[in-house]
């Protein structure tokens, strides 16, 4: 089983440290790209996947770098509505 491969696996597990670095090399390995329109976007990020056109839409988590259990709900129902997993 490749890093990808357990990385996947683990946050399907919904665990409660996932951290934002983890899901930013996740959806770079599904091919999404991130954009964060410039410096004045705050926290806003959006995940773009450029052959279907889908974005993925969040605030990153601060002050630690950890997602919220509802944004990784979200984008795992989002992921899966999708077949990306």
């Amino acid at each position: 089983m490749s890093k990808f491969e357990k990385l996947i696996k683990r946050f399907k597990n919904k665990p409660r440290d996932f951290s934002y670095d983890e899901l930013c090399n996740m959806l770079n390995g599904l091919g999404y790209k991130e954009d964060t329109k410039g410096k004045t976007s705050g926290s806003r990020v959006c995940f773009y996947h450029e052959e279907s056109g889908h974005l993925i839409r969040l605030h990153r988590p601060h002050p630690t770098h950890v997602l919220k259990m509802y944004q990784i709900d979200l984008i795992l129902e989002e992921l899966e509505g999708r077949k990306m997993l």
